[in-house]
């Protein structure tokens, strides 16, 4: 089993940052992709970002150059920096990650997912 913790929920004004962080437990050998997904209020859930297990990093056109995405494999945690936040990056943010663990297949797993509210 492997379970995904998600923190640094909260509220900012806009031009503010956060950072979100989502750390994986469990019976885990090796983890590829990691990465964050949001879901706004009456929309499809959609990529923000990705860091593949090759190093490269994949953003949303809505997010990039504001937001940026890091990985501590040794902590197998996921991180993403959000600077100048809009109201409209207003959603619940889900990580999730395609681990490798003691039971094949690898697979992927997502985290309970985090409120992020952009207000004045």
């Amino acid at each position: 089993q492997v379970q995904l913790v998600e923190s640094g929920a909260g509220l900012v004004q806009p031009g503010g940052s956060l950072r979100l962080s989502c750390a994986a437990s469990g019976s885990i050998l090796s983890i590829s992709a990691m990465g964050w997904h949001r879901q706004a209020p009456g929309k499809q859930r959609e990529l923000v970002a990705t860091d593949t297990s090759g190093g490269r990093t994949i953003y949303a056109d809505s997010v990039k150059g504001r937001f940026a995405i890091s990985r501590d494999n040794a902590k197998n945690t996921v991180y993403l920096q959000m600077n100048s936040l809009k109201p409209e990056d207003t959603a619940v943010y889900y990580c999730y990650m395609v681990a490798i663990t003691t039971t094949p297949p690898p697979r992927d797993y997502w985290g309970q997912g985090i409120q992020v509210t952009v207000s004045s």
